[in-house]
């Protein structure tokens, strides 16, 4: 009989019924390092024990900053098999933010992953609090090493787990998630165990038959990771942690993954690369190409025997290779975090990658609705898991209530008062529609929607998903909130402009220089008039700026998980953004 699973650490015991010899591994420092169940499960008793040496107890804080690897997760669990919260912190993180949480969510222990993290948060430490103790889980010369923890344990022979273990209820904390979204000072997300292992248990529609090795690139950090994480331990699935986004070809060619997870803006990146590699191409091979990729884009999961006659065609001579460049062994890749563009479901679907597009928050543990095998929709985020209600409030906004809903925001009742209503409806702050009753489209953000001078509403989400179906754009941020029309800020995709700019016989300098050029412009211009044919004339984008570097978590541009911080955007490009304006105006006064 399974074991029964009602808090996360219960994985480890149900885990162990079915052990394998490569549990968790991770690449670290160009070397693949592999903990078995067994080893892996010794590794959190030994460090739970010796957390609670170190005074680690029901309702402790310990904080974990850390790329993804093994030894995040023997933390994770240890610290939670004991009751304590764990609190994850973004590597990314900006020192004023790492010292509001360590200060708000009171701290005791931290982990961090090597010498680069600890120089960066030794001196919020020193700051909030020189007591709390500091360990990292690579060998740091003057810092304590994780396995002094793990030692300190494996000799408290006199520490019974499962006395800790039993005075851990389902409706606990595990967890506090600290996100600020895309304004504002950091709130403290208040997860339950509950909250995740319903979670995982009611997404496992996502994993189908052969999903057996699963590949993690996204960062732990982020509550959709960590979620599938869980979900992976559940279905037996072994997990390989890549080393970072540089060795992901690499990383996918050793593994060979049946899973993954991953953000909408990197399969973006993957079909831009594979379309720079056809337009290389020549003659025959680059016809056929090209009539291959435009057969994807008409995919349907009902298109009759006709187009799959020549479907198969296209993946015996194009589209195998795609599948090669990730492994060659994919069942389903898991999308989430932002909207994926239907179209580029469509492609992947088409060359025998089906990616499953889900929604959900921080706040709701995180998957609300999820696409899966007999019951996709392109263009929704597929429809919701059992357990979990959706309704669409009068003015658009999707709400949700369930066992997924966090417990509330720390110490802000008035914050979690304005999410939560009185029937436990969660507010989403997300604009909805259900197609057919039960698919759920998201069109854009509350709070992100405005109004043209002209009174029009523009919802920039959609317009943007649009405008990046051109390979030529890398990020796009539409705005013109009470102005006459809209207009965008512009990324280049400067790896195809420059090879466009090289056949055009453009010299490259540099990227400022570049976007400068009568003829870089021009080409701009018609690729931005013509993906705006498909719009309202009130939503294309009339003018336009390139901008010459790319928007990042690091620039403070981006969230952790890559959503644009559309104010901090607008305030450094105040300047920029006034000039396409003023010239719009100066432009009209001349004609």
């Amino acid at each position: 009989m399974a074991a029964e699973i009602t808090r996360v650490f219960d994985l480890l015991k149900y885990s162990l019924e079915k052990p394998k010899q490569e549990f968790v591994s991770g690449k670290i420092n160009g070397k693949w390092v592999n903990y078995s169940t067994d080893a892996f499960c010794d590794a959190v008793d030994h460090l739970s024990r010796g957390l609670i040496k170190q005074g680690v107890t029901k309702g402790s804080r310990v904080a974990v900053m850390s790329h993804n690897r093994p030894e995040w997760n023997i933390a994770d669990f240890a610290v939670n098999q004991i009751g304590a919260y764990q609190i994850p912190l973004y590597p990314t993180l900006a020192a004023h933010d790492i010292q509001f949480i360590l200060k708000d969510a009171e701290v005791s222990i931290v982990f961090v992953a090597d010498e680069i993290l600890y120089e960066k948060i030794k001196p919020c430490v020193l700051e909030v609090n020189p007591d709390i103790k500091i360990y990292s889980f690579s060998e740091v010369k003057g810092v304590d090493y994780w396995k002094v923890l793990t030692d300190l344990g494996k000799a408290a022979v006199d520490i019974n787990l499962d006395e800790y273990r039993e005075k851990v209820e389902p409706e606990d904390i595990l967890t506090l998630i600290y996100t600020s979204g895309t304004t504002g000072t950091p709130k403290g997300v208040m997860l339950t165990h509950n909250n995740l292992v319903s979670n995982f248990l009611n997404s496992l529609v996502i994993i189908p038959k052969g999903g057996e090795k699963g590949l993690s690139f996204l960062p732990l950090s982020h509550i959709f990771e960590r979620m599938i994480i869980y979900l992976y331990l559940y279905n037996h699935t072994a997990v390989y942690y890549a080393e970072s986004m540089e060795t992901i070809v690499a990383d996918i060619q050793y593994v060979k993954p049946n899973l993954f997870s991953t953000v909408p803006r990197l399969l973006e990146k993957v079909y831009d690369k594979i379309m720079e590699k056809g337009k290389s191409l020549t003659g025959v091979k680059k016809r056929i190409f090209f009539w291959s990729v435009a057969l994807a884009e008409q995919y349907t999961l009902d298109a009759g025997a006709w187009y799959n006659f020549k479907l198969s065609i296209a993946r015996k001579l194009v589209f195998k290779k795609w599948q090669e460049a990730l492994g060659g062994e994919i069942v389903v890749i898991v999308s989430g975090g932002a909207a994926l563009n239907p179209r580029l479901a469509r492609i992947f679907w088409a060359a025998g990658m089906p990616v499953f597009e889900g929604y959900g928050l921080t706040e709701t543990s995180p998957v609300i609705t999820v696409n899966r095998f007999g019951g996709t929709m392109f263009g929704t985020v597929g429809e919701v898991i059992t357990g979990v209600e959706v309704k669409i409030a009068q003015d658009g906004e999707v709400l949700t209530r369930g066992h997924h809903v966090m417990k509330g925001y720390y110490k802000r009742p008035d914050l979690t008062a304005e999410a939560l209503d009185q029937d436990g409806w969660f507010h989403t702050g997300d604009i909805g529609e259900l197609i057919e009753g039960k698919f759920l489209k998201i069109t854009d953000r509350k709070k992100e929607m405005f109004k043209t001078a002209g009174g029009k509403y523009i919802a920039p989400q959609i317009l943007e998903n649009k405008y990046k179906e051109s390979i030529f754009i890398e990020q796009i941020m539409v705005l013109g909130e009470n102005r006459k029309f809209p207009s965008a800020l512009v990324i280049p995709n400067f790896e195809t402009l420059k090879n466009w700019a090289a056949r055009k016989g453009i010299a490259y300098t540099t990227n400022e220089e570049l976007i400068k050029n009568d003829q870089v412009l021009t080409k701009y211009t018609e690729v931005i008039e013509a993906l705006g044919v498909a719009l309202g004339k009130w939503e294309q984008v009339k003018r336009f700026a390139l901008l010459p570097k790319e928007w990042s978590i690091e620039g403070g541009e981006l969230t952790p998980k890559l959503s644009f911080k559309r104010k901090v955007i607008t305030e450094k490009n105040i300047d920029i953004i006034e000039k396409i304006y003023k010239d719009a105006e100066n432009y009209k006064a001349q004609n």
